[in-house]
């Protein structure tokens, strides 16, 4: 088990979660967790107990993807952080949220959220125009990640059931 930091751009933790290590295959991270409670989410609503997690994180890309089944083993959803390249040692990986989130559908309809978070935040942190480019930059490739399906070679992040 190893555990997962979330952070704010100012390095307070935002969230934290236990999971297991999956494998690691050149940059890529691969976690799997189970929620242990019932949890009411701002975004994606009730997430039941049993509700398997996916996590999938790069060493070198600003983003990560979660792909979300229901304690019966259905998609439930993916949902995409931008955020700065984690860091991965002593059994935590960290990483800074940078606020603007990608929700898809099982239907891969997506949905962005929280670029207006993400603009004050940027304002109150004094993101650096190369941290802006590198933001806008993952959420095009995130974006372009769901619509095609392909481009990360990593079949089994696009599965639909467990």
């Amino acid at each position: 088990m190893i555990t997962v930091n979330s952070r704010k751009f100012d390095g307070t933790i935002r969230r934290s979660w236990q999971c297991e290590f999956v494998e690691r295959r050149d940059s890529l991270l691969v976690f799997v967790g189970e929620f242990d409670a019932d949890i009411q989410h701002t975004d994606l609503g009730l997430i039941k107990k049993g509700t398997i997690s996916y996590e999938y994180f790069w060493l070198d890309r600003w983003y990560n993807i979660f792909r979300f089944h229901e304690p019966a083993g259905e998609l439930r959803n993916f949902y995409g952080n931008i955020a700065m390249p984690p860091k991965f040692e002593n059994g935590i990986l960290d990483y800074v949220d940078l606020d603007i989130d990608v929700l898809i559908s099982p239907d891969f309809t997506p949905t962005i959220l929280d670029r207006d978070e993400y603009e004050r935040n940027a304002v109150t942190f004094g993101y650096a125009a190369e941290v802006k480019a590198n933001v806008e930059g993952a959420l095009k490739e995130l974006l372009e990640v769901f619509e095609t399906r392909g481009m990360l070679a990593v079949p089994e992040l696009f599965a639909t059931s467990q």
